[in-house]
């Protein structure tokens, strides 16, 4: 099979390979005609209406190669899902195979060693569940219902970034099932080459199944938004800017245009209006944090919202889960940053303050801390030296909504990107092209593309920001 076999087989599967399939499975096969066909086939993002040929419900790794030999040996496009959240619906697919991944639920922390292995059907909210008990937390991302598969594969930018670097610096090893069927593990010590391209290259080398993190002491954080008039924007966001970076790595915080969501525990006179705020979290000594907190709540005078305080870790990473819940349209784009001038900023403001839904939004994130400590050769994710992320999203339930929120997004990203870089976070991206693949990865492109020739030469897991193999 070559790089671009035509994947028509999957509308003319013979009943007796599917049968066939289906006795090798311990999980489900679901097909058009199922009765849990239409929920199996969705996906996060309601934008995303695709009709898979088979959706396999994946309960154990021998699952999991039964479905790949299955897909490679038909010719089927192979999307693999762990939580569903990619942004351009890569676990998904027209007339393919979905390897769906979300019944592995396995899941254990050792407090001694402070690890915990993770299958990857597991969310993050899952994991917080279990390692909270110990007073531990490994570095994941904003919401909860995640998947850990997807996010740790792209890198993991989240709460404790700054502490704690991304979720593949607290990655000790991996257990992935390769294009051939085989079954590795790979670690700095094993398949050092894999594991180097796993951390950021995101799933074009194999199917991860489970993963083994680092955990570090998080308990309760001091933690929660901050809220001032939109029309402060500028004036906080150049505080912001000026902060960060000097600030003590516990303490993190992202920048963000939002409508005030409408109900508890905001004040009913703020429902629904648009404003600017930090959403943060330190995980710095709780007994000090009003100290520390003091010179920032003085800084800019009284926010609108003061939501900041002591907070459960779980509770902080399930903040915005209600607001987010799966079938939302929703539209990304997204763009490291070097700096954020006055000029920036006065885009940002432009933009950010007329948000053409209730849930749309802009978040800015730190990139400095302990994501700085690691070179950005060492691992597949390459903007190690950058200083920001700009994330703006185009959020809302009603699809009649999709082109609003489409043309904000976009119009954002033109106006901001000329004075950003030219790559950006894989998980934040839709389906932009090779060439921005190539830009995201800079110098370490190359060094993927041998590990891809190696692991996936006929590229079967393309169903991803994709890099191509050299056939």
């Amino acid at each position: 099979m070559t790089l671009d076999t035509p994947i028509a087989q999957g509308a003319g599967l013979q009943e007796e390979a599917i049968a066939a399939f289906r006795a090798r499975l311990r999980g489900e096969l679901v097909g058009p005609g199922d009765d849990a066909y239409d929920t199996a086939r969705r996906v996060h993002n309601g934008m995303i209406d695709r009709y898979p040929r088979l959706i396999a419900r994946c309960r154990d790794v021998a699952d999991v190669i039964a479905a790949i030999d299955f897909g490679r040996d038909h010719g089927l496009p192979i999307a693999i899902r762990s939580g569903g959240h990619s942004a351009p619906g890569y676990g998904t697919g027209d007339d393919g195979l979905v390897i769906d991944l979300s019944p592995m639920k396995g899941l254990h922390v050792d407090p001694a060693a402070r690890t915990v292995r993770v299958e990857t059907g597991c969310t993050w909210g899952d994991v917080d569940h279990a390692t909270h008990a110990f007073g531990l937390a490994t570095p994941s991302g904003f919401v909860s219902t995640t998947g850990v598969g997807g996010l740790t594969l792209g890198g993991g930018i989240g709460h404790l970034s700054r502490r704690f670097g991304l979720t593949i610096d607290s990655l000790l090893s991996a257990d992935l099932v390769l294009a051939d069927g085989s079954v590795v593990t790979v670690s700095a010590d094993e398949r050092p080459d894999l594991f180097w391209a796993i951390r950021g290259g995101g799933g074009n080398f194999g199917v991860a199944t489970s993963f083994l993190y680092r955990l570090h002491p998080v308990d309760v954080v001091y933690a929660g938004p901050m809220l001032w008039p939109i029309d402060r924007a500028t004036d906080v966001m150049r505080w912001y800017r000026d902060f960060i970076p000097q600030a003590p790595e516990d303490l993190s915080g992202f920048f963000a245009f939002l409508n005030v969501p409408p109900g508890p525990p905001f004040p009913e006179e703020l429902w629904t209006r648009t404003v600017c705020g930090i959403v943060w979290c330190d995980t710095g000594p709780l007994a000090a944090a009003e100290e520390r907190f003091a010179p920032i709540r003085s800084a800019l005078g009284a926010p609108v919202v003061d939501l900041v305080g002591p907070l459960p870790f779980p509770a902080l990473q399930s903040l915005f889960d209600p607001l987010l819940p799966a079938g939302i349209q929703s539209y990304w784009r997204a763009d490291f940053a070097a700096a954020l001038t006055d000029e920036a900023i006065d885009r940002h403001v432009e933009h950010g303050s007329r948000l053409p839904t209730l849930l749309s939004t802009m978040h800015l994130y730190p990139m400095d801390g302990a994501v700085r400590r690691v070179g950005r050769n060492d691992t597949a994710f390459s903007y190690r030296d950058t200083a920001w992320l700009e994330t703006i999203v185009g959020f809302d339930m009603d699809p009649a909504n999709a082109d609003a929120i489409r043309d904000w997004t976009v119009a954002y990203w033109d106006a901001l990107h000329p004075l950003s870089e030219a790559g950006a976070y894989v998980n934040f991206m839709m389906d932009e092209g090779a060439d921005r693949v190539r830009a995201t990865y800079r110098d370490n492109f190359d060094r993927l593309v041998e590990v891809k020739d190696r692991y996936d030469p006929t590229n079967l897991f393309r169903v991803n920001q994709n890099i191509r193999p050299t056939a």
